[in-house]
């Protein structure tokens, strides 16, 4: 298991941010995603999971591998926290939510509806939908937003085991993880030149896309 990254340039609403972005991560290591606000990060892993075009380069892994958790926590308000996993998990095809209430310390909470949570245990419950779709690459956007000291420790472990078990993840993030298996990427220094802009927009790019 492998995610290869070469020479990848990506854009935010039409105009290059990142260019010749290159890595590869392989099973059991994390990379952190670095840079200021603006930088590209959300950017760059929307593109890596599929969610938008790259302008250049390639993204390689196994076919179905990618989970990806944004700043949303994609839950239906009505049902309950067990409905809102059991949809998942029905949606990825694995079955038995009861692992993933327990390990995100929802099972107190698994008959309370979704809009009747804190935020905290949204996030949470948002979290806890990586553990049901069985898939090995973790993409994490800002993944401890709204979490208290001992929910992030919580996740970190949660991380950790994910690794353990021959799985990767790509976040990004500025709170430490405890990750020992972690590299860190610093996305600074692919800014793109402003310049290609114009070139982007004279071939003819798909702004829709975005």
């Amino acid at each position: 298991m492998e995610l290869r990254v070469t020479d990848l340039a990506c854009a935010r609403g039409g105009l290059p941010v990142l260019e010749g972005v290159s890595f590869a991560l392989a099973a059991g290591r994390a990379l952190i995603l670095r840079g200021p606000n603006g930088v590209g990060k959300t950017t760059l892993l929307r593109t890596l999971a599929g969610l938008q075009p790259a302008l250049e380069g390639s993204v390689s892994h196994p076919p179905e591998t990618i989970a990806y958790a944004a700043h949303a926590d994609g839950l239906k308000a009505t049902l309950s926290v067990a409905e809102n996993l059991a949809f998942w998990a029905r949606i990825f095809g694995t079955g038995d939510i009861a692992p993933a209430l327990d390990r995100m310390h929802l099972r107190d909470l698994a008959d309370r509806p979704a809009q009747n949570l804190s935020a905290g245990q949204k996030r949470r419950l948002g979290l806890a939908r990586l553990l049901v779709t069985g898939r090995p690459i973790w993409m994490l956007d800002e993944p401890t937003v709204s979490l208290d000291t001992a929910s992030v420790a919580l996740f970190g472990a949660v991380v950790r085991e994910h690794l353990a078990g021959g799985g990767l993840a790509l976040m990004a993030t500025h709170i430490d993880l405890g990750l020992d298996e972690a590299e860190v990427l610093e996305l600074s220094r692919f800014r793109a030149d402003p310049r290609r802009a114009a070139d982007v927009f004279d071939h003819g790019f798909d702004e829709a896309f975005l």
